[in-house]
């Protein structure tokens, strides 16, 4: 009688950590969405780009160049005109097919609320075809409201 006590209580706590478990990870999908709880739209930088958005400041307009081999390998230059001026601008590129960890790319001011960075993407050894996502913070603080999902494929070396 103590053993199917203990088996049924055993499954209720199985069956609850699966049904709260799958609700935390949904809810971290959110945060990975820069506090966006409307779908992203995924915007392949080198394929459909410049990505190309509006909020309430204004107009986001996001570019990416592959500049060809560099010593590291594949170079680009990421370029973001935006309406606002962020202080500490940054890039973080992180990998969507993968994780393969998360690596800041600072952006420098051009011009106006024109940023640009050049940077090389980490290489994959399992995949030498890696899609990166793009996120922007303002220094530790993810941009909120951007409705798509900023993506690359890196070129294979």
């Amino acid at each position: 009688m103590l053993r199917a006590i203990v088996v049924t209580g055993l499954i209720a706590v199985l069956v609850t950590a699966g049904v709260f478990g799958s609700r935390m990870l949904h809810d971290n999908d959110g945060d990975r969405k820069s506090g966006n709880e409307n779908a992203v739209v995924p915007c392949d930088l080198l394929e459909e780009g410049p990505c190309v958005w509006s909020t309430g400041s204004g107009d986001w307009k996001v570019t990416l160049s592959n500049l060809g081999e560099g010593v590291q390998g594949t170079e680009y230059r990421l370029t973001i005109e935006t309406p606002e001026r962020p202080e500490r601008f940054l890039a973080v590129l992180r990998g969507e097919s993968m994780y393969m960890g998360e690596y800041p790319v600072p952006l420098g001011k051009v011009s106006g609320n024109q940023y640009s960075a050049r940077f090389t993407a980490p290489f994959c050894t399992v995949d030498a075809t890696m899609t990166w996502r793009i996120d922007l913070q303002e220094g530790q603080e993810p941009i909120s409201n951007i409705p798509v999902g900023l993506v690359f494929q890196a070129e294979p070396h």
